[in-house]
């Protein structure tokens, strides 16, 4: 039965009903007014910097990546389970007690920032992400009302520092904020795993890469010896296959662990063969050379003076590195390094067809690959004809090494321009869009000339005999406040191997390497980038080609049949 109190409120009474309806009416008015209040005041407040919700703090983190493995199916990147603790700071009595709690057991958190977060009216905030199993229990036991556990996805990389820069790295929501993993996340994967679709780890293919995790391993060690060695700044490296445009290694120090992706911030921790940009010295003498030919305005026997060793032009003046004083044929232009012949020859295809042939070669546009960092080229404003002489022998035109690289790759496999990949694919797939530039007797010619250079040039370091290695070296004064300083170098080395018929191709870069007394204070390429090369090919060939005990016959017959400059000396193994 209903209080009477109650019941004589609604009772109608002539004297009276009229002020109690009055009353009422007032009442409900105010209360659907506070309520209607309070709930404009929350649409239009602005959100906490954290959730109310583990929910929805942890969307993206609940959500499964795809493993990584490399071309063998080795493990390079994967998720795996873990948790992490959090806090309703509204259903914590004792903040104070729960701050010593957590901190005894969790010491490596920082007791005033964690009172701050818990002494706040949020429904939840994050307490200590990914948590040990030991953690776990630890603050379990500790039973504070108002802490618990939230399921996640942590992502690992079992093999540290190994290519760092082509992983990239994820953030703590488990979002890719570099390489391979940003590539990841704008295929849409993370997207249709936050939708659950393709939520658990059998449901995702693994990301098959290019990089094959022996190669990656002996190229980065041997770097690490030359940048200690030689006491440069920094080194970098690269194993690419020309017939495939496949990344098979790539390096660059000094580097960071992907499972510490803060370090990859750090300025110093650049990828150096994709986003660093520089002058490539001498190797872009391999590009000159390859224009020459494919212009058809000059042979293989072809001569230009560099009488004097010195070439003005205006006001500029062009000099030998190692003069000869002489006339030289292209082989010996490209055997001696000429700055001279080189110049001569991309003079006589002239400005325009200069430019050309480098856009064609992809020298003048920012690659494009799966990894989302990339550098555009530096390509001067005012192109005259000095600017073409001096990018004739590598200097006045800065390009990242992969581009280099993709170039002399072209130039070596035949002419085919192929876009390098950080993914598996196969030759077939890879000339399906894959253009020829040069003709297949120019691309014999600079193979000829580059396994000339490793018989009788600078790049006998790299000759490991049984691969028959062409290469060239290249070395750039660095340009620091607008002028070159003459000490501060920039070298680089590209190998081939082997040469009759190339499958991979070596690059090796050095920032301001020292001299050495075993170098005679030499700093120049051949004794760093081209020794450091050298070794690696000594490490991986066995890997990567069956050695070859005796020298192929007739490598270059088209060379042999023109009767090419220093034909007699090629097939020297």
């Amino acid at each position: 039965m209903l209080p009477s109190a109650f019941v004589n409120l609604f009772r109608m009474r002539p004297d009276k009903s009229s002020g109690r309806l009055a009353v009422l009416g007032a009442g409900f008015v105010v209360i659907f007014s506070l309520i209607g209040g309070r709930i404009a005041l929350l649409a239009s407040a602005p959100q906490d910097a954290e959730p109310d919700t583990p929910r929805a703090a942890t969307a993206a983190a609940a959500a499964f990546r795809p493993d990584i493995v490399d071309r063998n199916g080795e493990l390079l990147a994967t998720s795996i389970p873990s948790y992490s603790v959090f806090a309703e700071p509204r259903n914590i009595l004792d903040k104070d007690e729960a701050t010593e709690l957590l901190t005894a057991v969790l010491p490596d958190l920082n007791a005033s920032e964690l009172r701050a977060k818990l002494n706040t009216k949020k429904g939840f905030v994050w307490v200590k992400r990914f948590i040990t199993p030991r953690e776990k229990a630890e603050v379990f036991h500790l039973g504070i009302p108002g802490v618990a556990f939230w399921p996640e996805h942590r992502r690992v990389y079992p093999n540290g520092v190994e290519a760092a820069h082509v992983l990239g790295a994820t953030n703590l929501d488990g979002v890719g904020i570099a390489g391979i993993e940003k590539y990841i996340d704008a295929q849409g994967v993370g997207a249709l795993a936050s939708a659950g679709l393709g939520s658990t780890a059998e449901d995702l293919k693994p990301i098959q890469l290019s990089i094959d995790l022996r190669v990656q391993h002996i190229l980065r060690d041997k770097l690490a010896w030359g940048l200690d060695h030689f006491k440069a700044k920094a080194a970098a490296g690269l194993v690419y296959d020309v017939t495939t445009g496949e990344v098979i290694a790539l390096a660059s120090l000094p580097d960071f662990d992907p499972n510490k992706p803060a370090d990859a911030l750090d300025p110093d921790h650049i990828n150096r063969i994709n986003v660093g940009v520089y002058e490539m010295g001498s190797t872009f003498k391999a590009l000159t050379t390859a224009m020459a030919l494919d212009s058809g305005k000059y042979g293989i026997n072809s001569t230009f003076s560099t009488a004097g060793g010195v070439l003005r032009w205006g006001r500029q003046v062009i000099h030998e590195f190692h003069g000869t004083g002489r006339s030289l044929t292209i082989p010996e232009v490209f055997l001696h390094s000429s700055n001279i012949g080189s110049a001569r020859m991309a003079l006589g295809v002239g400005v325009e067809g200069h430019k050309a042939f480098l856009k064609k070669l992809g020298q003048l546009d920012r690659l494009r690959t799966e990894l989302p960092e990339s550098a555009a080229p530096i390509v001067p404003a005012r192109w005259g004809e000095i600017n073409t002489m001096t990018i004739a022998f590598g200097h006045g035109l800065a390009v990242a090494p992969l581009q280099a690289v993709e170039a002399v790759g072209a130039l070596v496999n035949g002419g085919r321009l192929i876009t390098p990949t950080f993914l598996r694919r196969t030759q077939d797939e890879a000339l399906a869009n894959a253009p020829q530039v040069i003709k297949p007797q120019t691309s014999e010619a600079l193979r000829y000339v580059m396994r000339l250079n490793a018989v009788s040039g600078s790049a006998r370091k790299a000759a490991v005999p049984g691969y028959f290695v062409g290469g060239k070296t290249g070395t750039a004064e660095k340009v620091i406040n607008g002028r070159y300083v003459h000490n501060r170098l920039f070298t680089t080395f590209m190998a081939i191997a082997p040469a009759d018929k190339p499958r991979y191709l070596f690059l090796t870069i050095m920032d301001e390497p020292k001299g050495l007394p075993e170098t005679f204070g030499n700093a120049q390429a051949a004794w760093n980038s081209g020794d450091i090369t050298g070794k690696v090919i000594e490490a991986v060939a066995p890997i990567l080609l069956e050695p070859r005990f005796d020298p192929p016959a007739n490598p270059f017959p088209t060379m042999a049949k023109l009767h090419a400059w220093g034909i007699d000396r090629q097939q020297t193994q």
